[in-house]
């Protein structure tokens, strides 16, 4: 099955950091030029853009508000993480990673240019 698979949420203090990782699987290794993003959804708002990478240049994009905070890394072919420090309360959301077969653009942002999700995990700061 082609699918993406999140981990490494949790509860944290305002301040401190946690690192997501997403594993993607059954898509392929001919894909070597690619966008691979991680969104988040809090409570009663829309899914937003927090990051992206192009998987064929590594150039990256981050939203405003996470900007010097948060890092997102291609660790291997299949793997990307996202390493958040200095959490904020506002970062409370549930985290996706997301992947779309095109390569990243303008509108990386965009929640429904992207084909592939995954299930989601929590992260919470108090």
């Amino acid at each position: 099955d082609v699918q993406l698979v999140e981990s490494g949420g949790g509860s944290v203090q305002t301040g401190e950091s946690l690192k997501l990782a997403c594993v993607g699987s059954g898509y392929g290794s001919a894909y070597s030029n690619y966008c691979r993003g991680w969104f988040r959804q809090a409570p009663g708002k829309e899914r937003e853009g927090v990051a992206a990478v192009n998987t064929g240049t590594g150039t990256t994009y981050y939203t405003d508000s996470v900007k010097g905070r948060f890092t997102i890394s291609q660790i291997n072919s299949i793997t990307v993480d996202l390493q958040m420090n200095s959490l904020k309360p506002e970062d409370t959301a549930r985290y996706y990673c997301a992947l779309d077969f095109r390569v990243c653009g303008g509108r990386w942002y965009v929640p429904s240019g992207y084909l592939l999700w995954g299930q989601g995990t929590q992260v919470t700061v108090s």
